[in-house]
């Protein structure tokens, strides 16, 4: 269950990437609160606790905005170009008696029985999308791979998830797979599959000297 934390938040009477730019050089991250049919707020929060927060995995907060405490719930995030510092967020307001879509990451748990004939696990995505009451999300799902075998492949419809959760993403989708390593060649094996250049046949010209002859009138 989620832990719902308190941030302050300072209300932003500027927009645009300059004023951006401004806030983020103050260690506080620009954010748009949403929802419940009421009026979109522009504000900042401090950069470092809100990502003390979500390093814990945390999602769901009590902001307090103008004196009033509100629950919102982070919908998304933007990265700057290395993906590293969160430049923006959006923030979503709630009921604790709501449903919400939320992405959780995946954590995969055990060791595959197909790495034990020569195989190796594959990750193809790192989280889904479920939906649940906010008092619900979960911080991570966690997926068992321990009876994943060489050419197996487990589908996020076959990931057990928690009670009270639902699953949105596509239930087709390919979680992880196992497969075998392809042995490496040796440079004789490469070079006999090589084609050998076809011999090119063409005329071969000779050139005759003719003997000069001395000609007399």
């Amino acid at each position: 269950m989620e832990r719902v934390e308190t941030l302050k938040a300072e209300p932003r009477k500027q927009a645009g990437t300059k004023h951006a730019v401004q806030i983020r050089g103050q260690g506080k991250i620009p954010v748009i609160v949403y929802g419940h049919k009421e009026e979109s707020v522009a504000i900042s929060l401090n950069a470092h606790d809100f990502n003390v927060q979500l390093h814990h995995g945390r999602r769901l907060f009590d902001v307090a905005i103008g004196g009033k405490k509100q629950k919102l719930l982070v919908k998304d995030l933007q990265y700057d170009h290395l993906g590293k510092e969160i430049i923006h967020a959006d923030l979503m307001r709630v009921d604790l008696s709501e449903m919400v879509s939320v992405t959780v990451p995946i954590e995969l748990k055990g060791t595959a029985v197909g790495t034990h004939e020569g195989g190796i696990v594959e990750e193809h995505i790192n989280h889904l999308e479920v939906e649940c009451r906010v008092t619900e999300i979960p911080d991570i799902l966690t997926v068992s791979v321990k009876d994943v075998g060489v050419g197996d492949a487990l589908h996020a419809g076959q990931i057990e998830l928690p009670e009270g959760v639902k699953l949105v993403s596509d239930s087709s989708l390919v979680v992880v797979t196992c497969h075998l390593v392809a042995a490496a060649k040796t440079t004789e094996e490469i070079e006999e599959e090589i084609p050998s250049a076809p011999e090119v046949i063409g005329e071969r010209k000779e050139e005759q000297a003719e003997p000069s002859k001395d000609q007399s009138d």
